[in-house]
């Protein structure tokens, strides 16, 4: 029967084929068509939907395992496909094993991502050596995939080898100070990768002296992701002390590592002497006032900083106050997340006078702190003259009507804001009034989050009632409030055909 099916292919014109193959999806045809004779797999590697299969993705168990064998079969030959995403379907060793070996022979896939799945250490066996073949993969996403330090140490031998890898994702994986001298080790020799993720393992301070001592050496590596491991002061100050010679590495991730004033007192010396640095995440972390007293002493030094991620920190008025002084002063400093800081009115007060004189910082978030209408107030009165913020977070800020009314009548004037998040702030109609009329005056604002407020629907109307004439405005975010998604679908889509954004309750 099959040999039938086959040869009457062969009395088929193209046209025909191609018309059979407009009845099937992509992926059908990828696993069931291809392959079964070279006259079809001629015409389908014609075939301009298949032509363009270049992304396919499968998640959330929506392959059974028993098909992966499948997909990987038709992946040794495949030439369109160059990203896979197989994101949480309880892939186990031996799928990874079938994934592995189409990676031998595979020659275009640039991305495989295989978070949340079950490959355990022999998955991650097979993973390695067909990393050591294969010349295309440049991201491989491994996080949640149980590999611990046994399944690190083949990687880490693959990686020695291996020259076309450049982003490797190992989060949530158990790894710990003997896996970290594994990859340390590997890293030693690599020359492509330039970013690695161990974010939520258990590396330690011997771990963190072992990764330390190869950024002295390595020239390849510019994004580290360090986040929610067991570094502490110690572990930073190995960091630091390498970071003094080393000149490739960009982006550092070091929040919810328990580094208090102690640590930041370390990095706060290499921030004076590094050269390359750009973006550091402290999130997470015990800086305090203390730390972030020595921050602000590196920040009126530093030439390269441009991303500071400074969230949940019990920073505070005090500590901000430091931080202010130097913010005008700075000249590089781009985005700033001060989030969940215990500051207030004070402490926004503090920050209005910086950025009455800053002339860089273009992302703020204050969110979740108690900023109150008084802080709304300072923060309006820098918005007036400050012209080059363009992304302002207050969520949970809790600056009420009063407050919105004081940000609104700046918006009405000001030219350069285009995102503002005013979520869970206590604003009922009134403060959506306020809103509605500034944007029927505002040229600039392209995103407005307005959700989880107390706005009814009579506020609802008063905004798009304004978007009528507002014509720069792209995303309007009013989940939570007092309006149902019918009412605001009503509202917004068919009465004033504006396209706003509900998105899902917070």
């Amino acid at each position: 029967m099959a040999d039938n099916i086959t040869r009457s292919l062969h009395t088929l014109t193209v046209d025909l084929v191609y018309h059979i193959l407009d009845k099937l999806d992509r992926l059908t045809i990828l696993l069931s068509l291809r392959n079964v004779c070279t006259s079809l797999n001629t015409i389908i590697d014609t075939y301009h939907p298949y032509k363009t299969f270049n992304e396919l993705m499968l998640t959330w168990e929506s392959i059974p395992a028993q098909n992966i064998q499948q997909l990987a079969n038709a992946f040794h030959n495949n030439t369109t496909l160059t990203m896979l995403n197989l994101y949480s379907n309880e892939i186990d060793e031996e799928g990874a094993q079938y994934l592995a070996q189409a990676l031998q022979n595979n020659t275009t896939l640039t991305t495989l991502e295989l978070r949340y799945n079950k490959i355990g250490i022999k998955g991650a066996q097979y993973m390695a050596q067909a990393l050591q073949n294969n010349t295309t993969l440049t991201t491989l996403n491994l996080a949640f995939n149980g590999i611990h330090d046994e399944g690190i140490q083949h990687l880490a031998q693959a990686l020695q080898n291996n020259r076309t890898l450049t982003k490797l994702i190992l989060q949530y994986n158990e790894i710990h100070d003997e896996g970290a001298q594994y990859l340390a080790q590997a890293l030693q020799n690599n020359t492509t990768l330039t970013t690695l993720d161990l974010s939520y393992n258990k590396i330690g301070v011997e771990g963190t002296q072992y990764i330390a001592r190869t950024l002295q050496n390595n020239t390849a590596l510019t994004t580290l992701n360090l986040w929610f491991n067991e570094i502490g002061n110690e572990g930073t100050q190995y960091l630091t002390q390498a970071l003094q010679n080393n000149m490739t590495l960009t982006t550092l991730d070091l929040g919810g590592n328990d580094i208090d004033f102690n640590g930041i007192q370390y990095l706060t010396q290499t921030l004076q002497n590094n050269k390359t640095l750009s973006s550091l995440t402290l999130g997470s972390s015990n800086i305090g006032t203390s730390g972030a007293q020595y921050l602000a002493e590196a920040l009126q030094n530093t030439t390269t900083l441009t991303e500071l991620n400074l969230h949940y920190n019990k920073i505070g008025d005090e500590g901000l106050e430091y931080l202010a002084r130097a913010f005008q002063n700075n000249t590089t400093l781009t985005t700033l997340n001060l989030a969940l800081n215990e500051i207030s009115a004070r402490g926004a007060q503090h920050l209005s006078q910086a950025l009455q004189n800053n002339t860089t910082l273009i992302t703020l978030d204050l969110s979740r702190n108690q900023i109150l209408t008084e802080g709304a107030q300072y923060l309006a009165q820098a918005l007036q003259n400050n012209n080059t913020l363009k992304i302002l977070r207050l969520e949970l800020g809790h600056i009420g009507s009063k407050g919105t009314q004081y940000l609104a009548q700046v918006l009405q004037h000001n030219n350069t804001l285009t995102t503002l998040d005013l979520a869970h702030n206590l604003i009922d109609d009134e403060g959506s009034q306020y809103v509605a009329k500034a944007l029927e005056y505002n040229t600039t604002l392209t995103e407005l989050d307005v959700g989880g407020n107390e706005i009814s629907a009579d506020g609802a109307e008063y905004l798009a009632r304004a978007l009528q004439k507002n014509t720069t405005l792209i995303t309007l975010k009013i989940d939570g409030n007092r309006i149902s998604v019918e009412e605001a679908k009503h509202l917004f889509h068919e009465r004033y055909h504006f396209d706003y954004q509900m998105a899902y309750p917070r």
